[in-house]
């Protein structure tokens, strides 16, 4: 047997840190939508649990979150069954748009299936949430509101499908490096998440722009200002929204029509044209 399963990118239309915690992490207030950007991995019985990544072998008990994950449900189920995985990266890596995440999520899923271990959604996303903030929501999926340390997950329906300009810019910012920037300069920006879900749902670009936003904004353009540039340019391109997703440093514009996407990202060097699913 052989499952071949995608894990999509996410964005994130806004990004607020509600509060600070005593353990040093953040609590945060989300509107996220998965897009069609994706990695593809495979699955496959096998003796022993391997990954192979774009066609080079790794380590198994290394910090990859796909091997994380199997090895997660096995120690869930006292067991050690085994697994040949293969991934396409296709997501660029540190970038704020739940590549990682999103491999972790789509490997618990496949696995439970390979594997008939028959785990209940739920159980999935349990044990998701030992792996990262992220990872309940790339199993569930979808248009959501996301709060508090990930685990909070509201449905918003079906999402409206939107041509996207995405930038990934210079070699990304680790997810620490930036919260520790906003620590330092970073501020809530007190967003109505709730109107900026019926904008989105209606389609309304000014609103939509208005009332999004992304507090880790300004921490990740003060540690790497070709984000800023980046922004700017898809402005000038005529992107209706411009945000960076999660702690970046991918950028995003959001376009009226498909035609005027493509045209941006033919003038933008290494943009990346996809949609919101």
């Amino acid at each position: 047997m052989k499952i071949t399963a995608r894990a999509q990118a996410k964005i994130n239309w806004s990004l607020d840190v509600s509060a600070g915690r005593d353990d040093g992490y953040h609590e945060l207030d989300m509107l996220m939508q998965r897009v069609d950007l994706s990695d593809v991995l495979t699955f496959e019985h096998a003796r022993w649990l391997t990954l192979t990544v774009n066609g080079r072998p790794l380590p198994v008990g290394g910090r990859n979150l796909v091997l994380q994950a199997a090895q997660a449900l096995n120690d869930y189920m006292g067991k050690r069954y085994g697994a040949r995985i293969t991934l396409a990266k296709h997501i660029p890596i540190r970038a704020g748009l739940g590549g990682g995440s999103a491999d972790c999520a789509a490997t618990l899923i496949a696995l439970n299936r390979l594997w008939e271990l028959r785990l209940p959604v739920d159980k999935l996303l349990e044990i998701g949430r030992t792996l990262g903030a992220d990872v309940p929501y790339c199993i569930a999926g979808g248009f959501a509101r996301v709060r508090g340390m990930g685990e909070k997950i509201g449905a918003l329906g079906t999402g409206e499908r939107f041509p996207l300009v995405i930038v990934h810019v210079g070699r990304g910012l680790s997810t620490a490096q930036v919260f520790g920037q906003y620590d330092r300069m970073g501020h809530s920006l007190h967003l109505d998440n709730a109107a900026l879900a019926k904008a989105i749902l209606a389609r309304d670009f000014e609103e939509m722009q208005r009332l999004s936003g992304n507090a880790l904004e300004a921490p990740s353009i003060s540690l790497m200002p070709a984000i800023g540039a980046a922004m700017e340019s898809l402005r000038a391109q005529g992107a209706r929204v411009v945000r960076m997703s999660g702690s970046g440093s991918a950028v995003f514009g959001a376009f009226r029509t498909a035609a005027e996407a493509l045209s941006a990202a033919d003038q933008i060097p290494g943009a990346l044209f996809t949609w919101t699913c």
